[in-house]
């Protein structure tokens, strides 16, 4: 843990208070940077268990476990896909040309990262003139930012910026990859496509802060290119409805916090950042629309098979896609206090309130309406077992974020440093 106890980084849950029957055993559940459970514990997973989606066993000290290297010598076996999953997400294929396709932005139309930056233009012109005021106003209204927000603003960058794990994390999806790498059908369509919608984020956000002049650059571009070298691990890496529900999570999680985020620009008189997390924001929206849409019809198709699927993303935790990341100095140096760069940064966006452990209550409490998991029927036994823990979580968390409240406000914030910002430090907790 940090200096200080409390709320810090997460609201930290028995699972054994939210477990689906009998298949936890245990130990924490993080909210906001989830420990994630080891792959040689998924190991013990049985092949039957994993295959019908059910949330399998993990040992608690598996399930507290965050990123214990691999054993590289000895492969992970995932069990196979169930046929009727890669079915199921195959027969969406022409819905997909119809409902999803049209989310997607035309070239000609779409904005650029250029449009929300100061203009290039040929020198000695009066554009570039134009250039040189544009970029000191910029640079004036980042230099009031608190650190806080600055942390927080690299730490989304960073993360959208390992978009190449993203897309080979569809890839990867059985009945939803491109398998041709230009493939005319729909699902391959709408990867590429949103590939290269989500491909101007990273872009974005990484130019506005090199202007700014107020982070260490070179220490962010390792920080990416760290994340990038260890990946991210899925607990059910070719799972279609896996893939689809933990979609529509990460784009609402990242929708929310580039919104917050673009809020307290405002609030500290920096409205070019208000526009440019304004405008990831309005994208991550339509993206979280469309896997949304798809998790509904998946749900009308199989509503077993996908209700245990949620169950087990919401036991196994959603992983976030930048928990591996670091900045190369030996997490947990300095006031870090053991805690990884991933910790540290998820601490600062909860005290800061761009995505905090309430937001990930509402989340859960907005997809069991949305996907109307309580009126799901014809069931079978594991099935309603599912549907009765998920459809409990969200108050549960509410509870559970109410006592690590109380005794974060009976304990002192801490400290953390961030390379980013040249070893400043942020309060956190």
């Amino acid at each position: 843990m940090m200096a200080s106890e409390g709320l810090a980084t997460v609201v930290t849950v028995k699972l054994g208070s939210l477990s689906w029957n009998n298949y936890s055993s245990g130990g924490a559940l993080r909210l906001l940077s989830p420990a994630q459970p080891s792959v040689h514990a998924l190991r013990a997973c049985s092949s039957s268990s994993c295959s019908r989606g059910v949330a399998g066993r993990w040992s608690a000290a598996a399930s507290s476990a965050t990123s214990a290297p691999v054993d590289s010598s000895s492969e992970l076996e995932w069990p196979p896909v169930p046929r009727e999953q890669v079915e199921a997400i195959r027969s969406l294929n022409g819905w997909v040309a119809e409902n999803m396709l049209p989310l997607l932005t035309p070239v000609e139309s779409a904005w650029q990262p250029h449009d929300y930056l100061p203009r290039s233009a040929a020198a000695g012109s009066e554009a570039n003139k134009a250039f040189t005021e544009e970029l000191a106003e910029l640079r004036a209204a980042a230099a009031c930012l608190p650190d806080d927000v600055l942390v927080c603003l690299v730490g989304n960058m960073v993360t959208e910026e390992a978009l190449p794990t993203y897309q080979s994390m569809f890839n990867r999806t059985e009945g939803v990859g491109d398998d041709t790498g230009a493939s005319a059908l729909p699902w391959a369509r709408w990867l590429r496509g949103w590939t290269a919608e989500e491909n101007r984020h990273g872009d974005l956000l990484n130019r506005y802060l090199y202007l700014t002049g107020r982070v260490d650059m070179r220490q962010v571009e390792v920080t990416i290119h760290h994340l990038l070298r260890n990946g991210m691990e899925m607990l059910m890496p070719k799972s279609p409805y896996h893939s689809i529900i933990y979609a529509s999570f990460q784009e609402r999680a990242t929708f929310i916090s580039h919104g917050h985020t673009a809020r307290l620009a405002v609030k500290h008189g920096d409205r070019t950042l208000s526009k440019i997390c304004g405008v990831v924001a309005a994208d991550e929206r339509r993206h979280e629309a469309a896997y949304t849409r798809a998790s509904a019809e998946l749900f009308d198709v199989d509503p077993d098979g996908m209700v245990r699927a949620l169950a087990y993303v919401m036991l196994g935790k959603v992983t976030m896609p930048g928990l591996l990341m670091s900045d190369g100095l030996g997490d947990g140096d300095g006031d870090g206090g053991g805690d990884s760069l991933f910790s540290r940064f998820s601490a600062v966006a909860q005290r800061a309130g761009v995505y905090t452990a309430s937001d990930y209550g509402d989340m859960v409490e907005h997809f069991v309406r949305r996907w109307r998991v309580a009126d799901l029927g014809g069931l079978s036994g594991e099935g309603r077992r599912a549907q009765e823990y998920v459809c409990g979580l969200a108050p549960k968390i509410r509870r559970m974020e109410e006592l690590a409240h109380r005794r974060a406000a009976r304990g002192e914030p801490g400290m953390a440093r961030f390379s980013w910002i040249f070893n400043r430090a942020v309060v956190v907790g």
